[in-house]
């Protein structure tokens, strides 16, 4: 049974609301609020105490887009965590192009490469028991609705994943959008991963879908932020998008429901919202082996 988390990206957002409605759960009794701003986190804390009149919210310093704060957070763990959601991400800032230290993009940073850290950190340390669930997208298999197209590999051989990661693929873009995807589908094929190589740890990708009321925009322009928050509004009256509870309550059930497979990508069975399902049975690329495991051994050479 699981009872204690972490959340990463927890102060607002996703996150938050995902702290909040695990706080509902009695034998949820320990939430750790993964923040790389303290006075975010301590307000947030307050916050869901206050909500749930539950005193079970812990703040863990730590910065996904930063290897050592990743590596200091999970030394300053005093116990184990049952389970791990890694929701913090975006579109990586305005320079979401520019190189981290390690040789990748922020946005790869933020997204993925510091969760891939997290995650090995914690299994090392045998610090993370029973469950770990990984913020997919649909963007990973293409949204025609939306005008999204599906990652397009000529060989999803290690080398072509490295460039992904390091932005040589979609370097010509500057749109944030545009790698997106892709390293979400890298995100995904990690995971299934990871479910084979840890059997005894549930591995579930859940995307929460196109969700209103997240801090996801905040690093565009102003124009685009305009833009893009205008159009979530319209697209949640005409049923395109859902509320923030719901996307948080994704993420719930991943972790608590066990009938949500290790190894699998889920997420809206059609566009962005609606009833959930597998998302390999969209694209089946994300059920191969070989391009799972060379997904993940492209992400750790920049470990």
């Amino acid at each position: 049974m699981i009872q204690s988390v972490l959340i990463t990206g927890a102060n607002a957002g996703l996150g938050k609301e995902c702290a909040r409605q695990l706080a509902e759960y009695p034998q949820i009794n320990k939430i750790y609020l993964g923040c790389r701003n303290l006075q975010k986190a301590k307000e947030a804390q307050a916050d869901l105490v206050a909500e749930t009149g539950r005193n079970i919210f812990e703040v863990l310093l730590i910065d996904v887009a930063d290897q050592q704060s990743v590596k200091e957070a999970v030394k300053t763990l005093n116990s184990p965590i049952d389970a791990l959601a890694m929701n913090a991400g975006g579109t990586g800032g305005k320079a979401f192009y520019q190189k981290t230290r390690e040789g990748v993009t922020q946005i790869f940073a933020v997204n993925l490469l510091g969760h891939v850290l997290l995650t090995n950190e914690l299994l090392r340390a045998n610090k993370l028991t029973q469950a770990a669930i990984y913020a997919g997208s649909e963007a990973a298999r293409g949204v025609k609705e939306m005008g999204m197209k599906r990652p397009d590999l000529k060989s999803a051989s290690v080398q072509e994943f490295m460039q992904i990661c390091e932005g040589q693929l979609y370097a010509s873009s500057k749109d944030a959008t545009v790698p997106y995807g892709p390293i979400k589908y890298m995100g995904a094929l990690w995971m299934s991963s990871m479910a084979r190589e840890f059997p005894h740890i549930r591995f579930v990708t859940m995307s929460p879908g196109a969700t209103v009321g997240t801090e996801g925009f905040n690093t565009l322009s102003l124009f685009k932020q305009y833009m893009m928050k205008g159009m979530m509004r319209i697209m949640l009256l005409l049923g395109k998008v859902h509320k923030v509870e719901v996307g948080a309550k994704r993420y719930i059930d991943a972790l608590l429901d066990t009938s949500f497979r290790t190894g699998i990508f889920y997420g809206s069975e059609r566009g962005l919202t609606g009833p959930i399902g597998e998302q390999r049975k969209l694209f089946p690329d994300l059920d191969n082996p070989t391009y799972q495991d060379n997904a993940k051994t492209a992400i750790n050479h920049f470990i």
